[in-house]
């Protein structure tokens, strides 16, 4: 399971020219299974996200694909995280 963190850079000006194309991104990851959950870090830092399912080096592939990233809107941070117990809602994550 992975927690990635979408940190707003000092390019956070040029969002509103690559919303489209980083909405676009997040429902592909959306659609694939990816992502299980998408919000914004308050107040106004960013975003983050909740994947799941996909090898490392694919879901760096896939974050480094984000316009956001590509055009420097925000710095992004994969944290993996070892999942060992959960809520029984939730224990899909630990495979």
């Amino acid at each position: 399971m992975y927690v990635i963190l979408l940190r707003f850079s000092e390019n956070k000006s040029a969002a509103p020219e690559h919303m489209q194309g980083h909405n676009a991104w997040i429902k592909r990851g959306l659609d694939d299974g990816v992502f299980l959950l998408v919000g914004s870090l308050k107040p106004g830092l960013g975003g983050a996200i909740l994947a799941h399912g996909e090898a490392p080096d694919a879901l760096a592939a896939r974050v480094d694909a984000d316009p956001f990233v590509a055009e420097n809107v925000v710095a992004a941070e994969i944290l993996e995280i070892a999942a060992a117990r959960s809520d029984p809602r939730l224990d899909f994550l630990l495979n």
